[in-house]
């Protein structure tokens, strides 16, 4: 969900904001699941999932593919429906099924397996944490909370201007969501990878991932 055109956020809403993003380009994200999740679900069993901030599907697409039964939501109408053209196109429509939606109002359905969500940062305040909290209770026992994130701001993003925008190590990120006693940390790291930004500059960037599962 990160983004890198900041500089009308602060005078627009996160839909505005989001579906202005994508409508101004035809692809915004490469179309590949992100290389985190590929490693940390792959060695688990399919079932139900949920892709929080899903954009245009590549990580609930990629879930659908090995079997899963997958919920896609995002807060912009356009990266939906590419999504749900995606799918369409992979033969996956049935098993992966997407909702425009403002996180901070819906309501997840669940009970699922997996709830995912890759880089929920967004240069327009969202209650990031309050989100993944409230879909964390609808993970039935046995399953997991996959959570990737910026460890460190992009220098291209203007995510560390944003006020209050926190980037806390997955141990914070376990913390800070106060799951309780019923979850346990199955992963938890941090690790830097090289990225081009979007006018061609060059840097390593920091990410976290969490994994924790619910007893």
């Amino acid at each position: 969900m990160t983004d890198h055109r900041h500089d009308d956020a602060a005078d627009r809403s996160p839909r505005q904001f989001w579906e202005r993003r994508y409508r101004d380009e035809q692809r915004v994200w490469s179309g590949r699941p992100n290389p985190a999740v590929v490693e940390a679900v792959s060695p688990l069993s399919p079932g139900t999932a949920l892709d929080l901030a899903c954009g245009e599907g590549a990580d609930a697409i990629w879930l659908a593919g090995l079997g899963w039964t997958v919920t896609g939501v995002d807060i912009a109408p356009t990266a939906v429906d590419r999504a749900r053209r995606a799918a369409e196109d992979r033969g996956l429509g049935a098993v992966a099924r997407f909702v425009a939606a403002d996180l901070t109002k819906w309501e997840p359905e669940g009970p699922y397996d997996l709830v995912t969500a890759s880089f929920l940062h967004s240069p327009v305040e969202v209650p990031r944490t309050a989100i993944l909290r409230r879909a964390a209770e609808h993970i039935r026992v046995g399953g997991h909370l996959l959570v990737v994130s910026h460890a460190a701001p992009p220098p291209w993003s203007g995510l560390a201007r944003q006020p209050g925008h926190r980037f806390p190590g997955p141990e914070q990120e376990f913390a800070d969501l106060e799951l309780g006693p019923a979850w346990r940390i199955v992963t938890a790291r941090t690790s830097s990878r090289p990225a081009t930004g979007p006018s061609g500059e060059s840097a390593e960037l920091l990410d976290g991932v969490l994994l924790a599962q619910r007893r």
